[in-house]
Formats: structure tokens, sequence, C-alpha cells
């Protein structure tokens, strides 16, 4: 029996954290392949630290991709972020690059062949994971939505030039008082923040608040909330020069705050015949529609898949007992509605096109989808043919 009233904390990252540095490097690699060649097989790896960008991998497309036109888009990205520091600046930071040809023995079983009638196969094995719940409009969980939001907003102001006393890294943590399992209030917010050499900690904790303000709904902030802003006191060296980063290590930051299962894999840096990447977002997009129908309050979807294979080996799903329907029937229904093998879910959801450096920061899921396709899973177009499915 799940308890009603408890504490729940989720964190998020902004697109300045050295980990976060490095999938947007990653995705922007993956983009300038889809863009090049919508077929394109990529899995790129980053590694940053001080004034050091560090590239690996494999990748199959255009030869019109080169070495050097990846080399740009790293540098693009690291300066769109706002890295111009004497301990990493997108202009000088050194350059090393380790991509290789994919393999043929992973080729042989994820492409398909037109004279064996064999669809295109799963990159890898593994198990993924897709939720939703009503704790907030885009029904995402609550935590991990307005950590996120806090640091958006933060970063869209030091975009903008209102708050030019801040810098690129900065990391959030918001808890949760929840009273008859619904979020009713903030029972702590942590914000930690990079800073001019020369910006006081009030003026950071007075920037903060507003922003922390403005984000979080009425009256769930009082005086009973537990405030935390740079913590230690300081927090001007940051980014790479602080810490090194790698893509692909803040995958619960990416998902869903740790309030739902995570299959263990990371989403940046691969093209979406890893179903690593796509089935989670297939994962999501069912979920979500699942709840937008009215269908349960809450629901988690498991899928998993076996390389060189299509079809995936099984789909779970649990509605934590907040179901109208049975979990075997929606299982059923769910397989009528979508193709889930990897080329099933990349045409449903549109996703060999170049849209994944948007996604790098601020997490995959709860977001509004774009006009050119990007964040097409949180599509709310499944909740009729679900229904229908059920009938």
């Amino acid at each position: 029996m799940s308890r009603a009233n408890y504490l729940f904390t989720s964190e998020s990252v902004s697109e300045g954290h050295p980990d976060k540095v490095c999938d947007r490097i990653s995705d922007a690699v993956v983009d300038l392949y889809l863009a090049a060649d919508p077929y394109s097989r990529v899995a790129c790896e980053t590694l940053v630290t001080t004034n050091r960008i560090v590239l690996a991998g494999e990748a199959r497309g255009p030869d019109t991709v080169t070495p050097e036109a990846i080399e740009a888009a790293a540098r693009r990205a690291v300066r769109e972020i706002g890295y111009e520091q004497k301990g990493f600046h997108w202009k000088n930071a050194e350059f090393e690059y380790y991509i290789h040809e994919q393999s043929a023995d992973i080729a042989r079983g994820v492409d398909a062949d037109a004279a064996s009638a064999k669809d295109e196969g799963a990159g890898d094995q593994g198990i993924m994971f897709g939720y939703a719940c009503r704790e907030t409009e885009p029904l995402m969980p609550a935590p991990i939505f307005y950590a996120h939001r806090i640091l958006h907003e933060m970063a869209k102001a030091r975009h903008s030039g209102r708050t030019p006393e801040l810098g690129p890294d900065a990391k959030s943590q918001v808890t949760l008082a929840y009273e008859d399992g619904k979020p009713v209030r903030a029972a702590a917010i942590v914000v930690s923040t990079q800073h001019g050499e020369d910006v006081s900690q009030e003026r950071v904790k007075e920037i903060v608040c507003g922003f922390v303000d403005e984000v979080m709904p009425q009256g769930w902030v009082n005086g009973h909330t537990k405030f935390y802003v740079n913590p230690t006191g300081r927090f001007v060296i940051g980014g790479p020069d602080g810490d090194a980063g790698l893509t692909g290590r803040k995958i619960i930051v990416d998902t869903y705050g740790g309030a739902a299962p995570h299959g263990g894999g990371a989403f940046s840096g691969k093209d979406p015949t890893k179903v690593d990447r796509s089935a989670a977002y297939a994962a999501r997009y069912l979920a979500k529609n699942v709840v937008a129908a009215g269908l349960a309050d809450k629901c988690t979807l498991q899928v998993s898949y076996a390389i060189g294979v299509s079809q995936p080996l099984s789909l779970y799903a649990d509605l934590h007992g907040t179901g109208s329907i049975s979990e075997d029937d929606l299982e059923r229904a769910l397989r009528q509605v979508m193709d889930l093998s990897p080329r099933g879910i990349r045409e449903h959801l549109g996703l060999s096109r170049p849209i994944y450096e948007r996604t790098a920061a601020y997490g995959h899921f709860g977001r509004q989808p774009d006009n050119d396709g990007g964040f097409s899973w949180e599509r709310l177009d499944l909740v009729e043919p679900i229904r229908a499915a059920l009938t």
C-alpha cells in the first residue's frame, strides 16, 4: 500500500553543467549527421575538462560530415551555452576526435534486408521505461518539473543579458511535501549557481529567490521552506574547469527525477535506431496519452528489446492502482495503436530529423512539441485511438 504523506526530492542541472555540456555536444553531432542523411547511425560520447573537448564513438553517414564540421559544431554548442572563460573557452579549448566507422557486426543486426524480409532491428538489447502522472499540466512529476523550470528560467535570463552576474553552470534540487498523495508545498529548495568573481552571495540569493518565486506555485514556498543558495558560499570556478563531464551521466535528470524507474541507458549522442533513446520516448508518449485519456492517474510502462530483433520482447503496464481498466487490456490496446519496432517508433514520431540538440538540457520529457517535430513524443494524439482500442 502506497504512502499518502511523504517528502520527495528531484534535482536538475543547467546546460552549463559539465555533463550537460557533453550531452549538448554529442547531440549536436547526431543532428549534424541526421541533417545530412536521416538514416545515419551515430553513437557519440564526449568528455570535457579544463580547456579540452574529446569526442569518441562510432558513426556511419555521408562523407560531407567531416571531422572539421564536427569540431565546428562542438565549438558552436559550447559558445551558445556561454563558455568564454579562461579555464574553458569555446574557441581556445583543445579538441580531440576519435570517431570511427560503426561496427559491421552491429550494422548487420540493425539494418533492414529486403531480400530476406528482415525489418530494421533494435540497435541493442535493453529495457526502457515511460511514465506520466497528474501532478502537473504536462503530466510530469512535480519535483523534477519545478527543478527544471527554475534553471531554465535562470538560463533564459542569463542569455538575454538580464542577469550578467550568473555563469552557465548551475544545479537545483526541489523537495516537495505530499499529502494524500498530492504535492502541496516546498519543504526544501537548493540552488547552486556559478557567478562572477565580484558578485556577492547576497546578490546571488536575491536573483535566485526571484526565479524561485516566479516558478513555484503560489503559497508553496513559505516560512517553513528550507532554502539554500550556494551552500558552500562561493561558486566562481564552474563548468568543465571545475569538474570533468561525460555524456550520459544525468539520466535521472533527463527523465523523471527518480519518480519512475529507469532502464539505465542514456539518450544523448544516439541516433533513433538506438532504442535506449527512441523506445524511452515512445514509452513516455504512450504513458502520457493513457493518463490524458483519463484511464489512470499514474502510468508506468516498460518495454524490452534484443539487438537485431525488430519487435519488443515485452510490454508491461502498471497503473499503480489508479486505473479504470486492467493492465492486461491496456497492454493489448497499446500494441494495437503503435508499432513499437525501431522503424515504427522512428516513423510514428518523426525521429529521423535533427531535433536532438534542444533536448540535451532541462529534461527530455514534459516539454511542448515544437513546430518542426521536436518533442513529438509529448503529443496527445493517441488519446482517442487508445480509448477506441479498449472498446
